[in-house]
């Protein structure tokens, strides 16, 4: 799904493109369900089998979707944002299992940040786990990251192949 319908230009571009939906959560929830309903409505899709997954800002949004009460198996996450200007009772509406795999190292989201979200997600009675990884910054999955140039930002083949274990642990999990 496309959240932006124009291209992103470095860092700084990114964060004022991620600006407008974050301030208007309604929008982007709206955006990832109609991507949602479009994925369910097409033919040999089963709609009891559904997941979200997200990378950086994506990943925000995948749990947006959550946290608008879809009807997801499982959501994940890769060097994820968190947005956290939404009411607690939002978090309780999640339905499926949250896997969260994140950069110890990274520079967007940090250690508080990290735990503020999980400790949301552990008085929301959600089942989620965190995969951290040391030694790595943001975008860690990105192939095409280094040529930004951006201390913290470096792909790692490592902390990549081990999320995506990760992931295919989770679908085993919940699609077995």
């Amino acid at each position: 799904m496309d959240l932006y319908g124009e291209p992103i230009s470095g860092l700084e571009g990114a964060r004022a493109i991620n600006r407008a939906p974050i301030a208007d959560i309604s929008r982007l929830r709206g955006r990832c369900r109609a991507a949602l309903d479009a994925l369910a409505a097409r033919p040999g899709t089963d709609p009891g089998r559904l997941a979200a997954i997200g990378y950086c800002f994506g990943g925000a949004a995948a749990i947006e979707l959550a946290r608008d009460g879809a009807d997801l198996a499982c959501v994940a996450v890769f060097h994820s944002g968190f947005i956290d200007s939404v009411p607690p009772e939002d978090d309780r509406v999640i339905r499926g299992k949250l896997l969260i795999c994140q950069g110890a190292e990274d520079p967007i989201i940090t250690a508080e940040q990290r735990d503020a979200f999980t400790g949301r997600m552990t008085a929301a009675g959600i089942d989620w786990q965190m995969h951290l990884y040391g030694g790595v910054g943001h975008s860690f999955t990105n192939r095409g990251i280094d040529a930004w140039n951006i201390p913290c930002f470096v792909y790692h083949e490592a902390a990549d192949r081990r999320s995506w274990a990760a992931l295919l642990a989770l679908f085993d999990e919940v699609f077995a």
